[in-house]
């Protein structure tokens, strides 16, 4: 934002991936210190912050702007577009939230590789497919654009590396007791079913679901099994999938989950970090054979498809298929008047 009397402008682009946000900013951004994605990241938490709690700063203003009322919402997110590690990858992204910054994050890696393409920035067929990497802060990760007439009509993206820490944790909530498991895919996510909650994964009971994924991630804090191997600052639990299966498909299992993330943030997907976690699950249960695809289903009935494709360093190599659109180019501004400021959320 600038700092010149009058009105602070901030340009953004917004997309959805399979009905959660995304919102870009790639211009005007203050200085972020840092050599990495990842050093970037813990320079926007600052200082003695945490990734729910940054501390401020000229960066942390523009994300409550950007997300908070009357701006955003409550369930807004986005990135700030950065530079790389290096030259391996076309850009870079800080990704954001309602509380603060996370490490990992499908639907917005699917919908940058898709600005990305609409912007030129990579350049792609009219027919045909191209591949747009980008560094997030738990690693490098591909997107591989499909396009048809000048169109895109599909991405699919190769996360970091996912591996499961846990399993069948007991945990107790105030819903009752229950049991977690826990995987790592750029980002922490405890699963457990919502059933055992006395819940279904339905719209109608999202105030119950989105307190359960609560109490279960309260529950977890500070559990050794939340804790990355290699890099301390992938640890803890970000997001708590609450699932339940459906009919098996022609091409593999099927499930529909909701995902509570942040402080009781909800995600309208899949969830694309969090279904590389799932996959991780049914690969150490035998659920998914070579070849097979689960069809991951949200709580507003969007879908995104999830394969593996091996075994990497470090863990399995996932792929999640979905697809987003742009919905619109905004200039932001903020009055210096403006006796609300950068806003405020409900």
């Amino acid at each position: 934002m600038s700092d010149a009397p009058g009105p602070a402008v901030v340009e953004a682009v917004d997309y959805h991936t399979a009905g959660e946000p995304f919102r870009i900013v790639a211009t005007g951004l203050p200085d972020v210190l840092g050599a990495t994605v990842a050093e970037r990241r813990a320079a926007a938490i600052g200082a003695g912050g945490t990734a729910t709690a940054p501390r401020p700063g000229p960066l942390d203003e523009l994300r409550r702007l950007l997300s908070r009322e009357p701006r955003g919402h409550s369930g807004m997110y986005g990135g700030f577009v950065v530079p790389p590690d290096d030259a391996g990858a076309h850009l870079g992204v800080l990704f954001w939230h309602k509380d603060g910054y996370s490490t990992a994050c499908g639907h917005g890696t699917i919908a940058l590789a898709a600005w990305a393409v609409d912007t030129g920035l990579v350049p792609a067929p009219d027919d045909g497919t191209t591949e747009v990497r980008i560094d997030v802060p738990s690693g490098r990760v591909a997107a591989t654009v499909h396009r048809s007439r000048g169109r895109t009509t599909g991405i699919a993206f190769r996360n970091v590396p996912a591996f499961v820490t846990a399993r069948a944790l007991p945990v107790t909530t105030r819903y009752g007791p229950c049991t977690v498991d826990v995987a790592h895919a750029g980002a922490c996510y405890a699963s457990v079913r919502a059933a055992d909650l006395g819940l279904s994964v339905t719209a109608a009971r999202l105030p119950g679901l989105t307190a359960a994924g609560q109490a279960v991630r309260a529950a977890l804090d500070g559990h050794p099994a939340t804790r990355h191997p290699t890099d301390d600052r992938l640890s803890g639990v970000y997001g708590v999938v609450l699932h339940e299966a459906l009919p098996d498909t022609a091409d593999g299992p099927a499930q529909r989950n909701v995902t509570v993330f942040a402080d009781g943030q909800v995600d309208r997907s899949p969830c694309g970090s969090g279904t590389s976690a799932r996959l991780a699950l049914l690969a150490a249960d035998g659920l998914l054979p070579p070849g097979k695809a689960l069809r991951h289903v949200s709580v507003i009935d969007t879908v995104f498809t999830g394969r593996l494709l091996g075994e990497q360093d470090g863990g399995l190599l996932t792929e999640v298929t979905g697809t987003a659109h742009r919905t619109g180019e905004h200039r932001f501004l903020l009055d210096p008047d403006d006796g609300l400021g950068t806003g405020f959320l409900l």
